[in-house]
């Protein structure tokens, strides 16, 4: 019988993590816990801030295999899904012995870059701490699911290998996830887009230059880490042209790259369980286990 782990215990500053490193690598089995990314102080672009926060909560297996996931959950960029595509993520992971990061990312309300910023600051944040946690920092990948698709193909899209002259270890560190995991993904932000979420994202009146930059097929190079794509032919609300726009574009760019275009299941894929729920999961870890990012 697989084990699940239940919700988070607590809540902790990044501060308080950062200074908690023998604890957390002592423990063979740590709870979840609820991280915040920016002390309360997060930045919205362009130089500015606002006093608000993102969260991360770390769910760590019992056997660490080194290899950890920043899970972004869909929600239209208008909420978050955090239970089937978060933490229910997390504990299916955990039971494969990878660690499952759920972020809990701040809602964008026409702020374009606000949640990649929060995507970028998670990974950064899992990989400065992947001694404490039993990771391999170059086995970092992002997951997300619709929207939360979006958001973690814009991480792999748009990353620096962090700010050499930053004070904290953190923002020193790369925000290149080394993976990406993207089911029913929202990729595009041309007429093929959810339009929930281009609106929600970019604002009723977008210019052209913010949507080719937020199109993420169109960002794609030979720097764009491995990706493994799913989604359903029978998608409404999401089209599967969007998986296919940004798999031909890896296939482009020869980046490794797999899609599984499922025959049945629409939008959340039977309600996030059946065979099509099965399939990506399955097929997924295959894919991971190929690149050597997991172990079978």
């Amino acid at each position: 019988m697989k084990e699940v782990v239940l919700a988070f215990v607590g809540t902790v500053s990044l501060t308080a993590v950062l200074s908690a490193h023998s604890v957390w690598a002592d423990e063979a089995s740590a709870k979840p816990q609820k991280i915040g990314l920016w002390n309360g102080h997060a930045p919205v672009g362009e130089g500015q801030f606002e006093d608000a926060e993102a969260w991360i909560t770390v769910h760590r297996p019992a056997k660490p295999n080194g290899t950890a996931v920043v899970i972004c959950p869909g929600g239209g960029y208008g909420g978050v899904v955090v239970e089937p595509e978060g933490h229910g993520i997390a504990r299916w992971l955990n039971g494969h012995g990878i660690t499952g990061v759920v972020l809990e990312y701040r809602l964008p309300k026409g702020r374009s870059f606000v949640p990649l910023l929060d995507a970028q600051r998670a990974i950064r944040t899992t990989r400065s701490q992947a001694k404490a946690w039993g990771l391999d920092p170059a086995k970092i990948g992002i997951m997300g699911f619709s929207a939360g698709g979006h958001l973690a193909s814009t991480a792999g899209t748009h990353f620096d290998s962090g700010d050499a002259k930053a004070n904290d270890e953190v923002s020193r560190t790369s925000c290149r996830p080394d993976f990406m995991i993207l089911v029913y993904p929202v990729i595009t932000m041309t007429e093929l887009t959810h339009g929930g979420s281009k609106l929600n994202l970019l604002g009723k009146d977008p210019t052209p230059e913010l949507v080719n930059l937020f199109s993420n097929e169109k960002q794609i190079t030979s720097e764009t880490p491995p990706a493994f794509l799913a989604h359903a032919v029978d998608d409404k609300p999401v089209p599967p042209e969007n998986s296919r726009l940004f798999y031909a574009a890896l296939q482009k760019a020869k980046v490794p790259s797999h899609y599984l275009e499922l025959p049945s299941g629409g939008h959340g894929l039977n309600g996030y369980k059946g065979p099509m729920w099965d399939a990506w999961q399955e097929k997924s870890l295959a894919w991971l286990a190929e690149l050597k990012l997991t172990t079978p």
